[in-house]
């Protein structure tokens, strides 16, 4: 049997009215959450020559490079892989230098310059990063590949530029195109095929023919 309270509810009826009462109480507190207005995003203008090409875009100011390139200039040549830039599919080339494009705010980059897999070539002339990737097949699912081409392309610039990289001999030195100096600095372009040593063909051969 029931044990009776002082005030005249059994124990069951009791906790039933005290689970109503809270129960209401929540209520008006939850109505007003929903009916509080989220703010608007805040939207901001930024200009920048994409592929030698002026754009201008009005955007949310939490759009990141990758997603403005895509979603607003329709360049999908450049890849959304993990979107936390550990991939490298989003690699594109900004003021001469790679980037993950995941990684940075579109409107960090007024006025610069970009280069995405879509600008590397001309019409009927493929860059010869482009061409070797294909004679050596530098890709299988393709996927990670125009990731991979700017990553390559920029190496080269690092190179020629003198910048050293953990696999360098000496700070100081020019460093020169070798497997290993190519190998780390195209370290941080994933290919889940597994075609790394084409990879590692196309460049070098294209390397060749520059020094």
């Amino acid at each position: 049997m029931s044990s009776i309270s002082a005030s005249g509810l059994s124990r069951r009826e009791l906790l039933a009215t005290s689970a109503a009462g809270v129960a209401a109480a929540s209520v008006p507190a939850a109505e007003a959450e929903t009916a509080s207005p989220q703010p608007a995003p805040e939207k901001a203008k930024v200009a920048f020559v994409v592929n030698g090409t002026p754009r201008a875009l009005e955007l949310d100011t939490r759009t990141t490079l990758l997603d403005a390139l895509r979603e607003h200039l329709h360049l999908n040549g450049t890849k959304k892989g993990c979107d936390h830039g550990q991939c490298g599919a989003c690699t594109v080339i900004v003021e001469g230098r790679r980037i993950n494009s995941c990684l940075t705010l579109a409107v960090m980059h007024e006025g610069d310059a970009i280069t995405t897999i879509e600008g590397l070539d001309t019409p009927g002339h493929l860059h010869p990063m482009q061409a070797a990737f294909i004679r050596h097949d530098g890709y299988q699912c393709g996927y990670c590949t125009p990731g991979q081409i700017c990553s390559a392309v920029a190496v080269l610039e690092e190179i020629e530029a003198g910048i050293p990289s953990h696999a360098s001999e000496s700070l100081t030195d020019r460093p020169q195109a070798s497997d290993d100096e190519i190998r780390e600095r195209m370290s941080g372009n994933i290919c889940r095929c597994g075609a790394y040593s084409n990879i590692l063909e196309a460049i070098t051969e294209v390397a060749g023919r520059r020094a």
